[in-house]
């Protein structure tokens, strides 16, 4: 039986094995083991594929395997509260100033003002929310109206 062959066996039961234990390590080392295959296929000795072997392992369970599993591990971030709010559109109730104004956001009646303090919206005005603050969303107009 030719040495590569056996490399690959070797990689098919790590990658079996990881199959059942999902820790990641084991696929590693089996691709450090299809890079002995790959040595043996060259027709190295057996030293080189075990010496090839070893620096694959150390190097993808030093570079390889702390990126993956920090991947793996941290999904997504997740908004939750007033803060899935920002970014999303509103359409005005009533005209927003500096001092007054209704949006609704989402279903929900909000008050608001706008983001820029000098800016009047007029009622029924699509709006996205950049801020919330207290109990008020901060708004904008999606788009500016002509201003003469």
């Amino acid at each position: 039986m030719h040495a590569w062959m056996i490399w690959v066996a070797v990689a098919a039961g790590l990658g079996v094995a990881e199959l059942v234990a999902t820790t990641l390590d084991l696929a590693l080392l089996g691709v450090a083991a299809l890079a002995g295959a790959g040595l043996a296929a060259l027709g190295l000795p057996i030293g080189f594929q075990f010496l090839g072997f070893c620096i694959s392992a150390v190097l993808l369970m030093a570079v390889v395997r702390p990126v993956v599993r920090r991947h793996m591990l941290t999904g997504p971030p997740i908004r939750s509260g007033v803060a899935r709010l920002i970014g999303k559109e509103a359409v005005t109730l009533t005209d927003v100033a500096r001092d007054s104004g209704r949006v609704r956001i989402g279903g929900e009646e909000w008050t608001a003002r706008p983001y820029d303090s000098d800016l009047v919206i007029p009622k029924d005005t699509t709006v996205e929310v950049f801020a919330i603050d207290g109990a008020t969303a901060l708004v904008h107009p999606r788009e500016l109206p002509w201003q003469v």
